[in-house]
């Protein structure tokens, strides 16, 4: 049982303060780290903590969750989770949590933002308005109205953007390799090459698993079209930037804009190095995506509150690794939350030990997912060591814990 005023949470990467806030009312001592941490440093700052928060920087691999002694839960206060070896966190029964919708508006405003510059080539007007010069001339400047983006990963932030784009006059088509439904007048496309060949604009919006790593490269690059604007505002990793500097050099591309990398400095004021540096009609962004100061507040909220949620109540509803169970809470009770592997017969073995040490079961709730089950258990009474000892030994126990 964890004593709140003994947690500990290790925040890095400029976590909204919302967040420290939310633990910190929670009665848990919070640490917050400007920066992201290495995997040494990582493995250096891990024991003892029993709640770590994340951006996309930091990896937590396993090495980290192997030496994370107290672990019990990691919020990533972001979207994406492939920072993290979630195989790993599952084994070891660490719930991991993320915010999947809460900076979705702010990555789409900054794609139409930046499809407009881009169309209307503001970022070489900027410069030669700064340098002095007025080229007041349409040449090479259009309206998006009319133009067909196509949008490659059609979750959250593709069919926002999609619905967005269309309202602006837009054409959409789409590709995900998932079966997703079209919203309002979107084409589905049937390949990534048709997506290509038709788009005006491509922007991705996928994850960052490993089998997505340089997907999009030379060939994808020669299948566009001529004139063509490209966007990645996903995963740095997905994208082949040698290649994409050199279908801007060759003109084959019109303009670009990146907001990540597949190598990103640490913390803010660290030099950036990117073949992409200098080029005309390129914007650059330092992975501001969702760095609005409304989704930071929402993201910290958000998964502030799932973190809490689980070391208090056990509850695991939208967790990204383990089953979603989230049972009410009541007076007189205590409550005990069981990770297992996923066999048949554990919610009859647990019961079984209840009932030979004459526990009554006041509320019990059960999920599984793939490899493993999650099992909270609200038993009314007293109960004694041995039962948690027989629970602990079964062999299909991951991690036991008893809340209250």
């Amino acid at each position: 049982m964890i004593d709140q005023a003994k947690v500990r949470v290790l925040l890095l990467e400029s976590i909204h303060p919302d967040a420290v806030t939310r633990l910190e009312e929670a009665g848990y001592q919070v640490e917050s780290v400007r920066n992201a941490l290495d995997e040494s440093e990582l493995i250096e700052r891990i024991p003892g903590v029993h709640l770590l928060g994340i951006r996309s920087k930091t990896k937590v691999t396993a090495r980290v969750l192997e030496a994370a002694d107290n672990l019990v839960a990691i919020g990533a206060f972001c979207i994406g989770t492939d920072q993290i070896d979630l195989t790993t966190a599952s084994t070891k029964g660490v719930a991991v949590f993320n915010a999947p919708f809460s900076n979705t508006r702010s990555v789409v405003e900054l794609a139409i933002a930046e499809i407009i510059s881009m169309t209307r080539r503001l970022t070489e007007k900027n410069r030669m308005m700064h340098e002095g010069v007025w080229d007041k001339s349409a040449d090479g400047a259009h309206e998006i109205r009319g133009r067909r983006l196509g949008i490659v990963g059609y979750g959250n932030i593709g069919t926002q953007l999609s619905v967005l784009a269309e309202n602006l006059g837009m054409s959409v088509s789409f590709y995900d390799t998932a079966d997703k439904l079209a919203l309002s007048n979107a084409h589905r496309c049937a390949s990534l090459e048709e997506l290509l060949e038709t788009s005006d604009i491509v922007t991705l919006h996928v994850d960052g698993r490993p089998g997505n790593a340089g997907f999009f490269g030379a060939e994808q690059f020669k299948r566009m079209r001529q004139g063509a604007l490209f966007l990645n505002l996903s995963r740095g990793i997905v994208v082949d930037h040698v290649a994409l500097r050199e279908a801007l050099d060759d003109g084959h591309l019109a303009g670009a804009a990146v907001d990540v990398f597949p190598s990103e400095p640490k913390g803010r004021g660290d030099e950036f190095v990117s073949e992409l540096r200098g080029h005309p009609n390129v914007i650059l962004t330092p992975h501001i995506g969702g760095s609005t100061e409304e989704a930071q507040a929402d993201i910290g909220g958000f998964v502030a509150n799932k973190l809490n949620g689980f070391v208090e109540e056990g509850n695991t509803t939208l967790s990204v690794n383990l089953p979603g169970v989230a049972l009410p809470s009541q007076s007189g009770v205590s409550r005990i939350v069981h990770v297992h592997i996923n066999t048949p017969g554990v919610l009859a073995q647990v019961n079984s030990i209840l009932a030979e040490h004459r526990v009554n079961i006041e509320g019990q709730l059960l999920s599984t997912r793939g490899e493993y089950g999650y099992l909270i258990t609200d038993i009314g009474g007293d109960f004694s060591d041995e039962v948690l000892a027989r629970l602990q030994a079964m062999e299909q126990t991951v991690r036991l814990r008893v809340l209250w």
